[in-house]
């Protein structure tokens, strides 16, 4: 692992590809640009020669066709695929800047041609970017480090997803967000925060948390009534828009209706219900649409005169 610096002073982990990594990808490249090189030189030698061109045409042609396959392939394919070419796309690797942002056409164009004509060339031996590689702590070639940029590698275990919820004060506050701002793009940046917490260091622990928690209350509404800290703030809205989700997605599935609708694909009941970030919640009753009769009325109590004898009919229901 590797430590590289953004622009905002927050430090990320990277795991930076080595010489073996980056010479495997560099020769499945070569592979394929010989393949191409082969095939556009053979057309080019039977239209040349079928023809009453010049040996100096010839020689021109074919240089041009060259530095056009070993140096426009590889400013192409990093440029449009920012920082990727095949090989390294197949092997999981990317070339950034050294903030770890993407690169632009002038650092593939510096990182060609010190390829080219420095790092691989013939009359070097083929050697000085393999040297320099070996020495750099971070692998650079000379290409690397006149062109400001660095090779890591993107693909890392499959990061379990965080365990989402809401703390008990903030229920309320949660069901009455405002979450229709929120994209999935913030969404998933926030999860992916929450997933590599404990992986951070302590100061882009609380710089990126911040950084989430400022971008995500100015897309969601109201504000939470009590402080609370970002990697919480950030789960309960997480927890919040999952919820919501999975209602949205259970009521649209077992509304389906017609020849082709599948109730087995709707939410199970029971034991294997999606759980709730609130934790358990008591039955609400279903509310009928019958009201029940008042009960009738009882006796009225004898009614009893000075001489202790009762009123005729004070103690009947119908009495007054």
């Amino acid at each position: 692992m590797s430590q590289l610096v953004t622009g905002e002073a927050v430090v990320l982990q990277v795991r930076i590809a080595r010489m073996p990594t980056r010479a495997l990808a560099c020769a499945i490249d070569v592979a394929l640009q010989g393949v191409v090189l082969v095939v556009i030189v053979s057309l080019l030698a039977g239209f040349l020669l079928g023809g009453e061109s010049s040996e100096a045409l010839a020689v021109a042609l074919i240089f041009i066709v060259v530095l056009l396959v070993a140096v426009g392939y590889r400013v192409l394919m990093e440029t449009l695929t920012r920082g990727r070419t095949i090989g390294k796309m197949v092997l999981g690797l990317k070339v950034v800047r050294d903030d770890g942002s993407s690169i632009r056409f002038r650092h593939a164009l510096v990182r060609t041609l010190m390829w080219f004509f420095v790092d691989f060339a013939p009359w070097f031996a083929a050697c000085p970017g393999i040297v320099a590689s070996l020495m750099n702590k971070q692998g650079k070639r000379f290409g690397d480090m006149v062109a400001g940029t660095v090779v890591i590698r993107e693909r890392h275990q499959p990061m379990a997803s965080p365990p989402l919820f809401v703390p008990g004060q903030l229920v309320q506050w949660a069901q009455s967000l405002e979450l229709s701002r929120l994209s999935d793009d913030l969404a998933n940046s926030a999860r992916d925060y929450l997933a590599r917490y404990t992986e951070l260091l302590p100061g882009p622990q609380i710089a990126l948390g911040e950084a989430l928690a400022a971008r995500m209350s100015a897309v969601t509404a109201p504000a939470p009534p009590v402080p609370i800290i970002a990697p919480a703030y950030l789960s309960a809205i997480l927890a919040e828009r999952r919820r919501r989700e999975l209602i949205r997605l259970s009521t649209h599935r077992t509304t389906q209706t017609g020849p082709f609708a599948n109730p087995s694909y709707a939410i199970p009941a029971g034991p294997f219900t999606p759980p709730s970030p609130y934790g358990a919640q008591a039955p609400v009753p279903a509310p009928s649409p019958f009201i029940p009769p008042p009960p009738p009325p009882g006796p009225r109590p004898a009614t009893v005169n000075p001489q202790g004898w009762a009123a005729p009919g004070s103690n009947e229901a119908g009495w007054s």
